[in-house]
């Protein structure tokens, strides 16, 4: 018999499997998944390329993304904007960072200037690992996928192909892949996953996908994580002052969370003199770190938390009501 047949497969019980850590880790925490590959879909005009650069620009500062999220560890970012001139690309940048009180020149984000990236040909795959392998990048982000290929969208197929070529590089580099897609326009679907366009591999494939649909001027940022829960959606809104960034204005008129968790993390920091740390919170109330991060997540999007160097804390009333109290 051919030798190349004798070769078995390597097979171990189940109880010696090895243990896995039971808690998800986390890119942004509650927002992608660590080294995590998947999709941020819209229509077109949503500000998914503005998302993907505060992504980008969190993730080189460790600065909260879209000042919620907090980066688990920061790292090099590397970037393919294809449809944004190179200026523009640096103009967004820049406009986030100073919002964010942040130095461009500073922070490890490199861009890819090639005209073009054709990911379904083998020349540019093998193009685009080597450079993955020389930075290695802690996320890959790729706008948008309708430039990268040649392949029909629709074929299951077709796009298998592509589709394991990402999760080849996100295993090799334990590399975060964030790829850019469109969704129909006027799709009405229940799930924002099932409006992308062409096949359904693309909503099946992602450990983490973000959504943002747009309604005349309101944008609604949706979640989805293959193992965690994901937190409520959130309304978004792009401030257009002197440096135009994405921000979280409150959850989404349709989230509704009545978790009691709230609730008591706001009894323990009320009572407490000052800010009070993550580690501490999670020992006071006996929590998984999990359901403490939605928690906190849930609490800084409605206004009701801030996050501070030192910690987590009551955000001080202005006056009137708490708009997004429930």
């Amino acid at each position: 018999m051919n030798a190349l047949y004798d070769l078995e497969l390597p097979v171990v019980r189940a109880a010696d499997l090895a243990d896995g850590d039971p808690e998800p880790a986390w890119l942004f925490e509650g927002l992608w998944a660590e080294a995590g590959v998947g999709l941020i879909g819209g229509e077109p005009k949503s500000f998914k390329s503005w998302l993907a650069l505060e992504m980008a620009t969190s993730l080189a500062s460790g600065r909260p993304c879209l000042g919620v999220y907090d980066v688990e560890r920061p790292g090099r970012v590397l970037l393919y904007m294809a449809e944004d001139a190179a200026a523009v690309v640096k103009q967004r940048l820049t406009a986030i960072c100073r919002h964010r009180q942040l130095d461009l020149a500073a922070l490890p984000i490199y861009v890819v200037t090639a005209d073009a990236l054709r990911l379904d040909q083998e020349t540019d795959q093998q193009r685009l690992r080597r450079t993955v392998d020389s930075l290695r990048p802690r996320m890959l982000l790729l706008d948008p996928l309708v430039r990268l290929h040649a392949v029909n969208e629709n074929s299951a197929g077709e796009m298998s192909a592509l589709l394991a070529y990402f999760r080849q590089l996100q295993r090799a580099f334990q590399c975060a892949v964030v790829i850019v897609h469109h969704s129909r326009k006027n799709a009405s679907a229940t799930r924002p996953g099932q409006t992308l366009r062409g096949s359904g591999d693309l909503h099946a494939f992602g450990d983490s996908n973000l959504y943002v649909r747009r309604n005349r001027d309101r944008l609604t940022l949706t979640f989805e994580h293959r193992a965690a829960p994901a937190p409520d959606p959130v309304e978004l809104r792009l401030a257009s002052d002197d440096d135009p960034h994405l921000e979280v204005i409150g959850p989404a008129e349709s989230a509704h969370c009545d978790d009691p968790l709230d609730e008591r993390v706001l009894q323990v920091l009320a009572r407490e003199a000052g800010p009070v740390t993550r580690r501490t919170l999670r020992t006071s109330l006996a929590v998984r770190n999990t359901r403490l991060g939605e928690a906190l997540n849930r609490l800084q999007t409605r206004g009701r938390v801030t996050r501070r160097t030192e910690g987590f804390a009551l955000r001080a009333a202005h006056g009137g009501a708490d708009p997004f109290r429930s």
